[in-house]
């Protein structure tokens, strides 16, 4: 009984430890995260920015790709028919950057269709500028996150060197050491930044494309519809 007891209390002294290590690991964790330095926190900023800009274009876009599959449809009867104004109407009442680009194309009929098409293109471009807006960030966040982390890195670098040279004969490894992984923790938090926003760049551009492929398509059904003998 007193071996079994003695096994019991050597296991639950063991869990113990192991909770205390698990817990200190989280805060040593933690407190690197603290002693990154003052460049954590435009690394923060860019962390902050980025998430906003990829949920509200996310969202956007998302709005975009919701389209009306009879939209050109009924443009198409109403054009037929001559009833330019209403085909207006319904495009403004759409607003959706096909239904501007419609619109455009529709204010140009009875020009040579050459300029129907630039008008539409032009439109075009401005919808997907627009789509694109905060991308430019994204980008540039991708490229000097990194670059403030290995700032953060070497600076972090040279202070630890300076604090070993400053310790004189009391100087050891462990002083180095210490400054050298707190140095690096500015180098995986901008790696970290860099590499979400980099992610988040391509989704939205991939997606972006997809909006323009489809707008396209718009354009060449609508050009073709004007090429289509009106009903008598």
């Amino acid at each position: 009984m007193a071996l079994i007891n003695m096994i019991v209390a050597q296991v639950a002294t063991q869990a113990a430890a192991k909770g205390a290590a698990t817990t200190s690991t989280a805060l040593s964790v933690w407190d690197l995260t603290l002693k990154g330095g003052w460049l954590m926190i435009p690394l923060a900023l860019l962390l902050l920015v980025s998430i906003y800009i990829f949920f509200e274009r996310l969202f956007a876009t998302s709005r975009v790709t919701k389209a009306d599959s009879d939209f050109l449809q009924k443009i198409k009867g109403l054009i037929q028919a001559g009833k330019i104004e209403e085909a207006k109407q319904l495009c403004d009442t759409t607003n959706k950057p096909y239904s501007r680009m419609i619109a455009k194309g529709v204010s140009r009929i009875g020009r040579p269709m050459n300029d129907v098409l630039v008008a539409i293109e032009n439109v075009g471009n401005m919808e997907v500028a627009r789509m694109e807006k905060g991308f430019n960030w994204l980008a540039t966040t991708a490229a000097g996150a990194p670059m403030i982390g290995f700032l953060g890195t070497v600076t972090g670098m040279v202070q630890a060197f300076y604090a070993l040279a400053s310790a004189g004969q009391n100087s050891n490894v462990s002083i180095l050491a210490s400054g050298i992984y707190e140095a690096l923790v500015t180098t995986v938090a901008g790696l970290v930044v860099g590499i979400l926003a980099l992610f988040a760049y391509n989704f939205l551009t991939s997606r972006v494309n997809k909006i323009m492929t489809r707008l396209e398509g718009s354009t060449m059904e609508f050009m073709d519809l004007l090429n289509e003998p009106a009903k008598k």
